[in-house]
């Protein structure tokens, strides 16, 4: 029997290379010289990009400046896509605002999954956004409304089970055999597949995505940005979850593949985000003073 569920995922085509270059390019961005000091104004940037490359996952596309003007709140966000700007900001500050300080300590699980879901779709607008549903209710007998290629998602009792069967899976301690990254991209790939909500289930899981690569140290500083990928290809990343929601041994490898050339590729956005905080042409938040990092 192995010591996690999770285990026999590792030993997949490909997945221990994909994650082990994933973790790699994590591991380099961590020591960029652009993170020691200003590592704060590095993160709350790279959740501008991510929440920018969100919305073109989602098919909302806006220019990168005008988002970061509506986070700095030099903008007003008008119109649907600027709703749906403000909520997918919201989404990544407050997953933002549940990291710790690079190399402080913050105890595992301390945020349930359960508690995360529906905070995450709160805080992303429900109607306010443009949304028919109740803001981070899970769906009863309704299906969901977006990403309709993923084919049927439960509801009711068996959505609720299979949520808290997720929760448990995400708070139970990992052995060395597991990283990280495969927990939290089998994490994201559930919620992808489950659907939990009526609308806004692509904002909630790469907020949970972001949110587990920071608790569980794959990307402790928070600036790693795998949302660019998606935004390049949306439909490669809904095919690689349409695969993953199958359960098959190649549906699951590819999609762990998939996540981790993601991770891979969010790090060389990261080290541009570090590299534009080292030539100054990014300015720290206000009020905020440098601050010690890793």
């Amino acid at each position: 029997m192995p010591d996690h569920p999770l285990e026999p995922l590792v030993a997949l085509d490909g997945v221990t290379q994909a994650v082990a270059e994933a973790r790699a390019a994590c591991e380099e961005l961590r020591w960029h010289r652009g993170l020691r000091r200003q590592w704060l104004v590095a993160r709350t940037e790279s959740g501008v990009r991510s929440a920018h490359a969100g919305l073109a996952a989602d098919g909302v596309r806006v220019p990168l400046d005008v988002v970061r003007d509506v986070a700095r709140g030099a903008a007003t966000p008008g119109g649907p896509d600027g709703l749906a700007v403000a909520g997918a900001l919201a989404v990544q500050a407050e997953v933002e605002r549940l990291m710790a300080a690079p190399g402080a300590t913050r105890a595992a699980g301390s945020v349930p999954l359960g508690q995360l879901l529906p905070r995450l779709h709160a805080v992303g607008g429900g109607p306010a956004a443009g949304r028919s549903d109740a803001p981070g209710r899970p769906r009863a007998s309704q299906p969901p409304q977006d990403l309709r290629g993923l084919g049927p998602a439960p509801a009711g009792a068996e959505l609720a089970d299979r949520l808290a069967l997720l929760a448990e899976l995400a708070a139970t301690p990992l052995p060395p055999s597991v990283p990280a990254l495969v927990l939290a991209a089998v994490v994201h790939g559930e919620v992808l597949a489950l659907r939990p909500f009526v609308a806004g289930n692509g904002a909630v899981a790469r907020g949970v995505l972001r949110h587990l690569l920071t608790r569980d140290g794959v990307d402790p500083v928070g600036v790693v940005v795998p949302d660019v990928v998606w935004a390049a290809r949306p439909h490669v990343h809904l095919s690689a979850a349409a695969r993953f929601a199958t359960g098959t041994p190649e549906g699951v490898a590819t999609w762990l593949r998939h996540v981790a050339g993601a991770v891979r590729a969010g790090a060389q956005e990261g080290t541009r985000v570090a590299d534009a905080v080292v030539a100054r042409r990014l300015a720290p938040p206000d009020g905020d003073r440098d601050t010690d990092g890793p």
